[in-house]
């Protein structure tokens, strides 16, 4: 067994201070390598914990389209990371080892990034095992070759190799790729949103060409705004029907915002929640909250900030109960997951007694909702003021998250050594 304390010690405390230029180089280069080499002993060892995981569920008479519910959840909650990217390293350690050998060989050895072994699994997914050989024999079989190429040139000589032996296979790969555009949100620097469309190539550059059109149009009549001001804008009216200069909210959208009400009345500038977004600044969310039709009251509790119930004029007990989760946990209550809430999750399995209430439910994504349904998941809540919940897994590793406050608790000093609590 390595001893991971010594080998840690011995990176952070190596003497930077007292190196010249040119050993800080062979040095940051070296450590890259071992990052690399690190990595891949990291998707060994997720190979051989799916494989056993799958082993023992087969054992215990799971069904096959089972066996692997869980095995990825536990792999991401070791690494830290969300259900989605341990599924990506999991698939990453199954294929690159057994599928794309010398690939593998250059990944283990430290000759290429973890990224740029992802861009060989990722690019001959739809290959036969054969062509995905021949492919990673043309690309990977000389290790300084591929060590010496980029991301952008990798990827593209993959995509090339593939559509030369396989062409049918990378059509039909685009078709399914078509079926899955979507649209998406997610917070970005500075109180910004980045909103992303997954479109196919015609459509995307179509809508390109017509935002580019306008703003050409809009500079060339004297509009003082930039080209990437209109073409946002441009974007905002057409989508909407209302222009995103204008003053006036769309009465038919819900934009829910969870805030103290010494926010609300401007007593403090503490930060607001946007359900669906994230956190923002206090004048922002006077700004959304002047601009509602109703509001919404929550109730957190003085000492805690933890959400604890809430009051509406809609009051069917299933979607009201949902909306409260989803306004109490914000996104995912697994550990490092950020993913948006997708279901109402028991905490306690309703097969194992658990009731129906606000402190034995929690909000989890799709995915993380389905791990840990599997065998040997178990979950409880923990009593105390702060909706907390321990989830253990087959390993017997229990992770704990809690529920973030609706509002930061306020203590004023009335005289020295005095302090009060402002609910």
């Amino acid at each position: 067994m390595i001893d991971l304390g010594l080998l840690q010690a011995q990176v952070r405390d190596v003497p930077t201070a007292a190196l010249s230029d040119a050993e800080r180089i062979d040095l940051l280069r070296g450590l890259e390598e071992l990052t690399c080499i690190t990595q891949a002993a990291q998707a060994a060892l997720a190979a051989d914990f799916a494989e056993s995981q799958i082993a023992k569920a087969a054992d215990a008479g799971v069904p096959p389209e089972r066996r692997t519910r869980g095995v990825a959840a536990q792999i991401a909650l070791a690494r830290r990371e969300s259900h989605h990217r341990g599924a990506r390293h999991l698939a990453l350690a199954t294929i690159v080892r057994t599928e794309l050998p010398h690939t593998w060989a250059a990944f283990e050895t430290g000759r290429i990034t973890e990224w740029r072994a992802t861009l060989m699994a990722r690019e001959t997914a739809c290959l036969a095992l054969e062509q995905r050989l021949e492919v990673d024999e043309r690309l990977a079989a000389d290790p300084d070759a591929i060590e010496a190429m980029g991301d952008a040139e990798l990827a593209a000589a993959a995509q090339g190799l593939a559509c030369e032996l396989d062409p049918a296979s990378v059509a039909e790969r685009r078709r399914r790729a078509e079926a899955e555009r979507r649209v998406s949100l997610r917070p970005a620097p500075d109180v910004m949103s980045q909103l992303s469309a997954l479109l196919p190539v015609k459509d995307g550059v179509s809508v390109f060409a017509a935002l580019k059109a306008a703003a050409d149009t809009a500079v060339g009549i004297g509009d003082d705004r930039t080209r990437g001001q209109i073409m946002a804008d441009t974007l905002v009216e057409r989508i909407t029907g209302r222009s995103p200069l204008a003053d006036d909210v769309d009465p038919g959208t819900t934009v829910n915002v969870v805030l103290p009400d010494s926010v609300l009345t401007g007593q403090t500038d503490a930060g607001a929640y946007v359900d669906g977004y994230g956190p923002i600044p206090g004048d922002l969310a006077r700004d959304l909250a002047a601009g509602a039709t109703w509001l919404r009251r929550l109730y957190a509790d003085a000492q805690t900030g933890a959400l604890v119930t809430m009051e509406s004029t809609r009051r069917q007990v299933p979607d009201g109960m949902a909306r409260f989760l989803r306004f109490r946990d914000r996104i995912c209550r697994t550990p490092w997951c950020d993913a948006p809430v997708r279901h109402s999750d028991h905490v306690e399995s309703v097969e194992e007694g658990g009731p129906t209430t606000f402190a034995n439910t929690q909000g989890l994504c799709e995915a993380c909702n389905h791990a840990k349904q599997a065998r040997g998941w178990t979950a409880r809540p923990r009593p105390g003021p702060t909706h907390t919940v321990d989830t253990t897994t087959p390993t017997g590793h229990t992770y704990t998250s809690a529920a973030p406050p609706a509002r930061e608790p306020v203590w004023v000093e009335v005289e020295p050594g005095t302090w009060t609590l402002i609910a």
